[in-house]
């Protein structure tokens, strides 16, 4: 069967004159689509069926955060509606969960965002925060450190616990270790293996 590489160098695409910055030990799976003026800091992870596309605007990925599978990331481009648009930026050891979609806001580090959660343009979401499965952040919302937010739109619900302070550098850090398995193991994972890892 054919081998895969989970090699972040193998797995992006340029775009136009803009090619992916690569920081390192970063894993991209090889059905994630990850294009144009995007920065990848170390120990950085997408994994399956992600679409990360900086086409018009840039994308920024702190080290030790992992965006998980089929989650989409995009940005605000610049046009008469919105003159400077607004880039994506992702801080450091920040968990997206699986399925949400982050466009054109920024996120802080130390970030859990539920599955299936959307973070809309404009917002700004500070240092250690959790957003709530399935919460809707709406356009130019600021979430503030330390709270847990949930539904739609997304509300505060409750300041987080120390427990869940701790967790949220757990979660970004049982990722890189997980990611590095890939990258140690990869070579030798064929195509048919390599959606049933995906899913730990």
């Amino acid at each position: 069967m054919r081998r895969v590489s989970y090699r972040a160098e193998d797995n992006v695409r340029q775009w136009t004159t803009s090619e992916p910055r690569i920081g390192a030990r970063v894993m991209v799976d090889p059905t994630a689509m990850v294009l144009g003026d995007i920065s990848l800091g170390d120990d950085v992870s997408i994994w399956a069926n992600c679409s990360i596309r900086a086409d018009m605007h840039r994308i920024s990925i702190g080290s030790g955060s992992n965006i998980q599978d089929n989650s989409v990331l995009h940005i605000t481009h610049a046009g008469r509606f919105n003159p400077s648009g607004c880039p994506l930026v992702i801080g450091e050891q920040v968990t997206v969960g699986h399925r949400a979609v982050l466009h054109g806001c920024s996120i802080g580090d130390r970030v859990l965002v539920g599955m299936g959660a959307i973070v809309m343009d404009g917002a700004e979401v500070a240092d250690e925060v959790m957003i709530a499965a399935g919460a809707l952040v709406t356009p130019g919302k600021k979430l503030t450190s330390g709270w847990l937010y949930g539904g739609s739109p997304a509300k505060a619900m409750r300041e987080i616990t120390a427990s869940e302070r701790e967790f949220l550098s757990y979660s970004a850090e049982n990722y890189v270790r997980l990611k590095q398995q890939y990258l140690d193991d990869g070579s030798d994972n064929p195509v048919s293996g390599a959606g049933e890892q995906g899913g730990a």
